[in-house]
């Protein structure tokens, strides 16, 4: 798994290339993207990671331990990664709109996780949503329905 998230980092696309990714590599984009918000603050806490993992597991019927593994390889890849584009091309160009907009979701749950926005955190899903095509709009309302979950008010941004 590690090896397939190296060569998805390892691709460099011109614009015309099409990513025809299959169901391992859609997981892993998935979970970098993830892991990615958990880490934008400086450090991910054990909440982050917890959270990330049962999004993984819930949104692609893994086992806990699947959801474990998919969780660690997705670390790695964000400690040795310098860019998005890799893991927003595959989302991009395997998910349909609505899937994009859960993918948007699932990141405002994990910069949620430990109770406090942080403003890496905010600025990273701002620039996935452009990356992935998802409107302002949409990731607002993506947003509250985190907030309503979370019983937040949605004001604290560090």
């Amino acid at each position: 798994m590690i090896n397939k998230l190296k060569s998805l980092l390892g691709r460099r696309q011109g614009k015309d290339a099409e990513i025809t990714a299959d169901a391992e590599t859609l997981k892993l984009a998935t979970a970098a993207l993830l892991m990615e918000a958990a880490c934008m603050d400086g450090h991910a806490d054990e909440g982050e990671i917890a959270t990330v993992t049962a999004l993984l597991g819930e949104h692609f019927d893994l086992q806990p331990a699947e959801a474990d593994e998919l969780t660690l390889a997705a670390r790695e890849a964000v400690a040795k990664s310098v860019e998005l584009y890799g893991f927003t091309r595959v989302i991009k160009d395997s998910f349909n709109h609505e899937d994009r907009v859960r993918m948007i979701e699932m990141l405002w749950q994990v910069a949620y996780a430990d109770g406090i926005l942080h403003e890496f955190e905010a600025n990273l899903v701002r620039r996935v949503c452009g990356l992935i095509y998802v409107p302002d709009r949409e990731s607002g309302e993506a947003r509250k329905r985190v907030l309503e979950q979370l019983d937040l008010n949605g004001t604290d941004v560090s």
